[in-house]
This record gives C-alpha cells, structure tokens and sequence, in this order.
C-alpha cells in the first residue's frame, strides 16, 4: 500500500522477469503503460512483453515515444496482438510514430484523416489527443470529441485519460467504446472540477459524472452526441 494512498495496491516489479509473472495471475487483464516509465529499454520492453502476452493495452507517453526511431517494431507487436489496444498520443507524440502524418508534414489531411490513417497503419485504436480530440479505429470508424474545457490543458491529464480508458478495457469494453467513453468521462470531469484543476483532481471529479450515468439522468438524451463525443461517418 502507499502511505499516502491506502486504498491504492502498488506492486513494482524490478526485472522483466518479475513483471511477466505479474501477467500470469488471473486478476490482472488490463495494462496502462508509458506514463512517467521513461523512455528506456525497459519500457519498450515491457510493452513489447504485454502486446505478446495477449493483453489489453493503453499505450501512452513514454511507452509511443520511446519506439520513435523503429515504429514498425511496435506496430507489428500490435497487429499480432489478439487483445483490445488503443494508443493515446498527443501531437508531438504522434509525430515521433506517423511523422509522414504529422501535422507539419501534412497540412492538407484533416486531423481525423490523419488520425484514421494512423490506426489503419498500426492496426489499433488510436485516440489522437487535444482540444479536439479524435478516436479512430483501423475499420475506419471515428469519433469526434470537442468538448474538452482549455483548463484540461495542464501536465498529467493525458496520464488520466489513459487511465480511464484502461479501467474502461479492464472491465470488458472494447477498444472503441472504451476510448470513446474515456475521453467523455476526462472532459465531463474537467468541466465538472472547473478552471485551476490540476490532473490529481480529474477522478474524483468523474465520480459525480459517473453517478449521473447510473442514476439514468442521461437515459433520455445520448450523452456522446449531446456533450463530448460526436461519432463520423467512415
């Protein structure tokens, strides 16, 4: 246990090794890795163990950086893998991955063009972050999130949405609507916490979010095209 975080079970395997026997027990099925890992051998490691161990990954940060001068490496670990993915960069992420799609290198693709190109490319869910956030999927079906407050804009909160959508797999959703409902519930928080939030803030704010899902205070209105998330066609 963390001191500071009873209620939060932190285990640190030290060697490969080690964190492939933590995939072995039956309770772990879901994997956020990159966030504060380091853009090291060890991390590209441990993404290329989990994809070939078949589990559900939310690959961010460090874990997309660190393959930026062999991307092929990591998008053939993912296309082999059986299990639900999705990728969540920001811009500058997405560059050092699909530097031919970057914005830069392409300022005559939209950003859901480029977006559904990439996740064609890697074979995955790809959730290309920012103030317009888009989710595309390598069948071609995109989504569209543009109700993100500019006070998400602050360090940490792309390591909570990566969050989200990995508790979202661990529970079963698939890839797809796991993203989608991720960065509704990251932006439905933020606009729920207010301005001067800071990251740490995001899931106790999504916990009232959350509590209007279930007490059905959405049930006559479709909460991804009313506020947050609106699908495209393909």
């Amino acid at each position: 246990f963390r001191a500071d975080a009873p209620g939060a079970l932190v285990i640190a395997p030290q060697s490969l090794r080690a964190f492939e026997q933590e995939m072995t027990k039956r309770r772990r099925n879901a994997l956020v890795i990159g966030p504060g890992a380091g853009v090291s051998v060890r991390t590209a490691e441990r993404a290329l163990s989990a994809l070939s161990a078949g589990f559900a990954c939310v690959l961010d940060a460090d874990a997309l950086t660190v393959f930026q001068d062999e991307p092929e490496i990591l998008f053939a670990a993912l296309k082999k893998c059986p299990a639900p993915l999705v990728l969540t960069p920001h811009e500058g992420e997405f560059a050092t991955l699909f530097p031919d799609l970057a914005a830069k290198a392409r300022p005559d693709m939209s950003k859901p063009a480029r977006a559904r190109a990439a996740a064609q490319r890697c074979g995955c869910m790809v959730v290309l972050k920012g103030a317009d956030s888009v989710i595309a999927a390598p069948d071609g079906r995109l989504a569209l999130g543009g109700d993100g407050p500019a006070w998400l804009a602050t360090g940490g909160s792309g390591d909570v949405l990566a969050g989200f959508i990995g508790g979202l797999l661990a529970q079963g959703a698939p890839a797809f609507e796991a993203a989608c409902a991720g960065v509704w519930i990251h932006s439905a928080a933020a606009r729920e916490s207010g301005p001067g939030l800071i990251a740490e803030d995001l899931p106790e704010a999504a916990r009232p979010v959350l509590a209007e899902l279930f007490a059905g205070r959405w049930a006559h209105r479709d909460p991804l095209r009313m506020r947050g998330v609106e699908f495209a066609s393909r």
